[in-house]
């Protein structure tokens, strides 16, 4: 065996340190493949070791939360003996090298998380940042991405619903491909990770074992630099195709008793499956590379261990149902081998060629993983760091119509639509809202029931005050779930951020974190799943450029009648525009003040907590008593671009008096309070009796009719107006116009 040097241990993203601690471990020198090994465990993508200590702090229970944090997925109770399976992760280093395969493994990956513990996916979402749509690589970068979200979604059948683009230049150097996804299962047929069983056969089901993505999770837990497209084949490569056969093959053999444990192979493939199914049985396990499925060859132990290759489950079976199960996967045209036997030693022990090859106890690769509390700036000193400008002279705009096309026509709001009608967001016939509203909405099955489902984050939030836009975060999807009339149940996120080796960076780790909590917990939200994505950085931009803090939140709601679910879309003559929530005119951070007058400065707008809950509660009872024909959340852009985007929806115009009393108008209608919505409803007065008991402010802002959106600005300038013929030209030419260049 050659020694291991220096320049070895530093490829393989160790420090000096975790090298003293593999000694120690081993009480030997480790060889090649031991040394890989240790190294993708102990990545930040595997072992979460910055970040670990903070998570514990999370919400994770409710008496509808059947499985926390720990799983390949959370699992909720959704009635019926039904349960509702989901999580989100991220692919961001790889699909900023190769975008196409890059989040066609992201779905790929995530729907193998949910699989795995038995559940059929039945929603797709995905949470996207780009960078500054100028920059040179940024069309080819979007391109690829949508196309490989597309890709993968539509060919295995699983409808892609909804989700969220966002651009700033903060991401010209590492942009987010965040993936999310939900399936139901049985609550009698949930199947876990943890190996049991001395003795028992484990198996490897799905594609062969290739070259590709080898050192996957290493390289996404370190920041990029000028060799990033060097990293290229660390990139897997998907086939979706194979995917869905896995899928059925999977669901098929889950409909036995025949399995014990499974575990998808994602992140460190072989090596991260085994060494967690065993490590959470609390067993040791004994591999026999001769028998790993292989499509190259001359393939070592190192390779097989580290590869990423996409399409692969390994499981533990009980003895004897072998035959049983090779037949299921056979006949789904799948590779299928018994690769290794269940111990008792506590240690993972590789055979190759007839000679022990690695032998590593399982503690330090797993439950005894380095521990960082990292050192982070105080609030204080976080801020003065950001360097985030106060608030100055707030502009006392009037030009009402100006503002609102400048916004609607801008990268962040235009319409997304270029993106999502690449998807397939209609197959298996259960969708009953796609992109565009508050939230997807995706029947379960063969039942009135509906589940609803968002993905949100403010980022530019999370930057200028981590804890208030952690806060903002959670009450948003919460807010969104409760628009189209579902009840909110639990949480996953993708905890994207740059180098927690910085100080700054760590504070804004742990400021959203205690903002998320905190939320969390007044609006019994808990947190089941998720993901952490550090290192987003890139020295190959100059000078080292972060992301902005991106703690991406995916949330799922209950509604019992999926018939009863409420759109943006105002649909109705006549009717009363209502403003729920109490409007001060907030514009610190605020779209307008950034888009219309170039500042980005002040603080984001504050979050109260009880106001959301009960604002939640209000819309939810509404939509029950069939009292609203539209609602829409006020967020991004504030209360005219919700009813600017309502009145698209359902292509029926409004108009609006704004009174002299209304200081600024375009303060107040642009500004971005929380807590606050808009419906539309033939019955104003009840719709307000409801909110004052609440104790939620309501005022009329709108009556709904016609093909424009009519301001009527009294004693300052009269009526400004414009067609929605003209404003959906504005709001739709964005991303067309920047992929056609």
């Amino acid at each position: 065996m050659s020694e291991i040097t220096p320049e070895q241990v530093a490829e393989h993203g160790l420090s000096t340190d975790e090298y003293d601690r593999i000694l120690h471990a081993l009480g030997r020198e480790p060889n090649l493949t031991e040394l890989g090994i240790f190294s993708v465990m102990w990545s930040e993508h595997c072992s979460y070791k910055s970040s670990r200590i903070h998570l514990k702090k999370l919400p994770t229970t409710a008496p509808w939360v059947i499985c926390g944090p720990g799983e390949n997925a959370g699992v909720i109770d959704i009635g019926d003996g039904d349960a509702a399976i989901f999580k989100m992760e991220s692919h961001n280093h790889p699909s900023y090298i190769e975008p196409y395969q890059g989040a066609a493994t992201g779905v790929g990956g995530i729907l193998r998380d949910v699989f795995t513990m038995g559940a059929r996916p039945v929603a797709n979402l995905n949470a996207l940042r780009f960078g500054d749509p100028s920059h040179p690589k940024m069309r080819h970068l979007i391109a690829g991405v949508v196309a490989g979200i597309g890709g993968y979604g539509n060919c295995v059948g699983v409808p892609t619903v909804g989700g969220e683009t966002n651009f700033d230049p903060a991401y010209n150097g590492n942009i987010l491909v965040n993936a999310m996804t939900v399936g139901v299962a049985k609550t009698d047929k949930i199947f876990y990770s943890a190996a049991a069983g001395i003795g028992n056969p484990v198996v490897y089901v799905g594609s062969k074992t290739g070259r590709d993505g080898i050192h996957g999770a290493t390289m996404a837990s370190a920041d990029f630099g000028e060799d990033s497209e060097e990293k290229r084949p660390t990139v897997q490569v998907g086939d979706p195709f194979t995917e869905k056969l896995l899928i059925e093959a999977c669901l098929e053999l889950m409909a036995s008793d025949a399995i014990v444990a499974i575990q998808d192979m994602g992140a460190a493939g072989l090596t991260s499956s085994s060494v967690e199914m065993a490590s959470k049985g609390g067993v040791g396990i004994r591999l026999d590379m001769d028998a790993v499925p292989c499509r190259e060859t001359g393939m070592t132990p190192y390779e097989m261990m580290l590869s990423e290759s996409q399409e692969r489950m390994l499981m533990v079976l009980k003895p004897g149902r072998e035959a049983e199960a090779e037949k299921i996967f056979h006949k789904w045209e799948l590779d299928f081998a018994v690769i290794g036997t269940v111990t008792d030693t506590g240690h993972m022990e590789l055979v190759w060629k007839g000679e022990t090859v690695a032998d590593i106890p399982l503690g330090p690769l797993a439950d005894e993983a380095p521990l960082y509390d990292r050192p982070s700036l105080s609030p204080e000193d976080y801020q003065a760091w950001a360097k985030v400008a106060p608030l100055g002279d707030v502009p006392n705009g009037t030009d009402i119509v100006g503002n609102l096309k400048t916004l609607m026509a801008s990268p962040a709001l235009a319409s997304r639509r270029w993106i999502w009608e690449q998807y397939d967001s209609q197959v298996g016939g259960d969708t009953v809202q796609r992109s565009g509203g508050d939230a997807a909405v995706v029947r379960v099955h063969g039942s009135g029931k509906a589940l609803a489902i968002t993905t949100d984050c403010t980022p530019s939030y999370c930057y200028a005050d981590p804890y208030e836009g952690g806060k903002q975060a959670i009450a948003e999807a919460y807010r969104n779930i409760s628009a189209v009339g579902a009840t909110p149940l639990a949480v996953t996120n993708c905890l994207n951020f740059a180098n927690p080796q910085r100080p700054e960076i760590m504070a804004q780790i742990t400021g959203c974190l205690h903002g998320m909590s905190e939320a969390c917990v007044a609006l019994d939200f808990p947190i089941v799943s998720g993901n952490v994505s550090l290192y987003n950085e890139s020295k190959a931009t100059g000078g080292g450029s972060a992301i902005l803090p991106t703690p991406a939140i995916g949330a799922v709601g209950l509604m019992p009648d999926w018939e009863k679910s409420a759109t943006i879309a105002i649909r109705n003559q006549g009717e009363t525009l209502l403003l729920l929530g109490y409007t001060r005119g907030h514009v610190g951070q605020s779209l307008w003040l950034e888009t219309c007058h170039g500042r980005r400065e002040g603080a984001p707008p504050p979050v109260d907590l009880a106001v959301e809950r009960r604002l939640g509660e209000l819309l939810r009872s509404l939509i029950a008593e069939g009292l609203v024909s539209a609602v829409h959340d006020c967020s991004d852009g504030g209360a005219a671009v919700a009813m600017a985007e309502m009145a698209l929806a359902g292509d029926t115009g409004f108009t609006m008096t704004v009174v002299p009393e209304l200081p600024n108008p375009a303060a107040m209608l642009f500004g971005e309070d929380q807590g606050r919505a808009i419906v539309s409803t033939s019955q104003p007065d009840r719709v307000r009796e409801l909110a004052a008991a609440a104790q939620l402010f309501s005022i009329p802002v709108g009556t709904t009719g016609g093909d424009a959106l009519v301001f009527d600005l009294v004693d300052r300038g009269g009526e400004q107006k414009i067609s929605l013929a003209d404003l959906r030209t504005a709001h739709e030419a964005f991303l067309p116009a920047l992929m056609q260049a």
